[in-house]
């Protein structure tokens, strides 16, 4: 099977995801406790119309509004038996938008239950829950997973080998570090790199967390420590939330998303997205961001002596600056 995200990066250097699905479904109008997977058959032209708008910021991946679309989370809404049909649905949705200039990721996030040992879910158990929905989404049409979220290895491990029983799709996966530069579960971000590569996957990164200093020392490390041949991907929440007037907002703006943007390609990040927070318009932002020159000048936005390995402001970051100008070239 062609892996077609492989080929985008190679043909274009630099490839933009995309942003939020959660807070643009609640500003069209899910409420607290609401099935977002449901809204997939139930609300199909407002989902439609959220994958259209990041497709018309310029991102080159649309993600399926699949996060939960396991059999334990769906449960929650006593969906469970409609795991196929939803994960379908949204990567049917999803395909349409995207034609075939721009890719589907069909997005696969953590069941929520605690695996062996720390709790009940077996490695058996959580394998079919995630082919269950692999099988979904492949029939959607997307053209890769996205493993997204994670904090334990089992979890991953588990996606990854579900994801494959049920089709030879590619599968990306991104964890998130938002304890002390750890997953929850202690997972460092050059033990994540290099763990996942062992398994044979290609593009690995980092997503939401707690806003784009902290992702940039996440990649910076991943950068530092990832084997030959993987390739980096980064999507951060757009700032910290923010409790206002009753309603969550990030204080992360477009403007700010943009350098974000520019920063992770400083870094060596070739696949660059959003998370929490973001709308179509931070994307637009990271769009004519990415589109520009990269930056001249590179200073860490963060403490570069508590990194572990070599510091990141010397030869690691010219050699990703010339990658990326070589990209753009």
């Amino acid at each position: 099977m062609t892996d077609r995200l492989l080929d985008l990066i190679q043909r274009k250097g630099l490839v933009l995801g995309d942003g939020a699905m959660g807070t643009m479904l609640q500003l069209a109008g899910l409420t607290d406790g609401g099935s977002p997977e449901l809204w997939n058959v139930t609300h199909s032209e407002a989902v439609r119309a959220i994958y259209q708008g990041y497709a018309d910021a310029g991102s080159d991946i649309i993600t399926t509004n699949t996060f939960g679309g396991t059999r334990y989370r769906l449960k929650l809404h006593r969906l469970q038996e409609r795991v196929f049909e939803l994960n379908q649905a949204a990567a049917a949705l999803a395909r349409d938008v995207a034609g075939a200039d721009k890719l589907v990721a069909g997005s696969v996030g953590p069941t929520g239950e605690l695996m062996e040992p720390l709790g009940p879910l077996t490695m058996d158990e959580a394998r079919a829950a995630f082919a269950e929905q692999a099988a979904g989404l492949a029939a959607g049409g997307v053209d890769f997973f996205l493993v997204e979220t994670m904090s334990s290895l089992d979890e991953v491990q588990a996606a990854v080998e579900g994801a494959r029983q049920a089709s030879d799709l590619p599968v990306v996966v991104t964890m998130t570090f938002d304890t002390n530069y750890r997953t929850m579960m202690g997972v460092t971000p050059a033990q994540a790199v290099q763990t996942l590569h062992g398994w044979g996957v290609a593009v690995i990164g980092a997503n939401c967390g707690n806003g784009p200093a902290e992702i940039e020392r996440i990649m910076t490390e991943m950068a530092q420590a990832k084997p030959e041949g993987v390739v980096l991907m980064a999507q951060s929440n757009a700032g910290l939330p923010r409790w206002h007037d009753g309603e969550i907002s990030y204080d992360g703006t477009p403007e700010v998303m943009a350098g974000y943007a520019q920063r992770m390609r400083t870094v060596g990040v070739q696949v660059i997205g959003a998370c929490c927070g973001s709308t179509p318009q931070h994307l637009a932002a990271m769009r004519r961001a990415l589109d520009g020159p990269p930056l001249d000048h590179y200073e860490p936005a963060f403490d570069v002596s508590a990194v572990p390995g070599k510091p990141a402001s010397d030869s690691t970051v010219r050699r990703a600056a010339r990658r990326a100008h070589r990209a753009e070239g």
